[in-house]
């Protein structure tokens, strides 16, 4: 890759959208910041002081597959840990239409007017031609982003599950170093599995709609399961009787399921994200989950049980990584695909001869 590559992704923000719909100061800031070639210590010290600017060139870094930023980006998670876990990180799923954007951005722009700090990490579907983000949450979220305490980070989520960015967990170590306590996760919502959310998420949110027929199709994948609360959204207008006949199904199907070890009962609320009604009830729940699981000692031992998880997959993720990048591996594999194209091996045989050279 060329140096003027390197250079892009270094300068990156990652938190300056391309519109007009910026804080003002915020601007001045970022044009000050680009003037200053940090070093990573110098970053990492920004990042440490809640610099946005900062925050997304450390995003950026963590995102980018080349070594030397690999390095710098491990440096700077391992320098912003000590700093983080003191945000509630929330997972956000449904899909695609079900009003996903309006509902985080009605959801943080009530939290920030009660004092919090909020980082949106929503993780778009891939363009498979540019291998970038297709939706843009950053214009679908036109007033969040203007706020001071907001920051929003759209990711591609690449070929990872469930829609999850493959560096969403060191991205949310950062956002919380740098002074951020809500953390909204949102997930493309395509039908994928949501395993990959519910692992690095406090409380995880499904948000449904009345009448979409797809109440059944929920419960058969076991989404609800991992639910600590269904949402209906649009429940305004036309929809409202559909939606409270909706809430009623939900709270019926949950009684079908065995207790949480977090001995909290998920819940099914209204809401109306166009029109902020139900928002601040669907926070109330949020932090009468959190105060509970706090209590009882399940938001430590839940955390502590995603670390371990994220071990194993950093693992699996190095093997892989490592596996395909050898030279050996390669060429042989090239060989292997040759020879299985024109039968004269199978795809279980190839796999052996692979396997044994790693």
């Amino acid at each position: 890759m060329s140096k003027n590559s390197e250079k892009s992704a270094l300068n990156e923000s990652g938190s300056y959208p391309g519109s007009n719909n910026i804080n003002p100061n915020s601007a001045e800031r970022i044009k000050a910041f680009r003037k200053n070639k940090s070093s990573e210590k110098e970053l990492l010290q920004q990042l440490l002081q809640g610099n946005k600017t900062a925050l997304g060139r450390s995003i950026t870094l963590v995102e980018s597959n080349q070594q030397s930023h690999q390095k710098k980006a491990e440096f700077l998670v391992e320098g912003a840990l000590p700093h983080a876990h003191k945000s509630i990180r929330i997972g956000i799923t449904g899909v695609p239409g079900v009003g996903k954007s309006t509902f985080i951005e009605s959801l943080g722009s009530f939290l920030i007017k009660q004092g919090k700090k909020v980082a949106v990490l929503a993780v778009d579907p891939t363009s498979t031609v540019s291998r970038g983000s297709i939706l843009g949450d950053k214009t679908r979220m036109e007033n969040l982003v203007t706020e001071e305490n907001a920051f929003i980070r759209p990711s591609p989520s690449g070929d990872s599950l469930g829609g999850v960015a493959r560096k969403t967990r060191e991205s949310i170590v950062l956002c919380e170093a740098a002074g951020f306590d809500v953390l909204l996760i949102e997930t493309v919502g395509v039908g994928q599995s949501e395993t990959t959310v519910h692992s690095m998420t406090d409380f995880f949110l499904l948000l449904k709609l009345a009448g979409a027929g797809d109440e059944l199709q929920g419960i058969k994948r076991g989404i609800i399961e991992m639910a600590d609360a269904i949402v209906i959204n649009k429940a305004d207008g036309e929809n409202e009787k559909a939606a409270r006949e909706a809430r009623l199904e939900f709270k019926r199907a949950l009684h079908l399921y065995p207790p949480k070890e977090s001995t909290w009962a998920p819940k099914v609320l209204l809401s109306s994200a166009l029109y902020n009604t139900g928002i601040h009830e669907v926070w109330e729940m949020i932090s009468e989950y959190q105060n509970l699981a706090k209590e009882n000692g399940y938001f430590t031992h839940h955390r502590q049980e995603q670390n371990k998880f994220w071990l194993l997959q950093t693992i699996n993720e190095h093997l892989k990584s490592n596996f395909y990048n050898d030279p050996e591996i390669k060429t042989t594999l090239e060989e292997q695909l040759k020879a299985i194209e024109e039968n004269e091996t199978t795809a279980f045989a190839a796999a052996k001869v692979l396997l044994n050279l790693g």
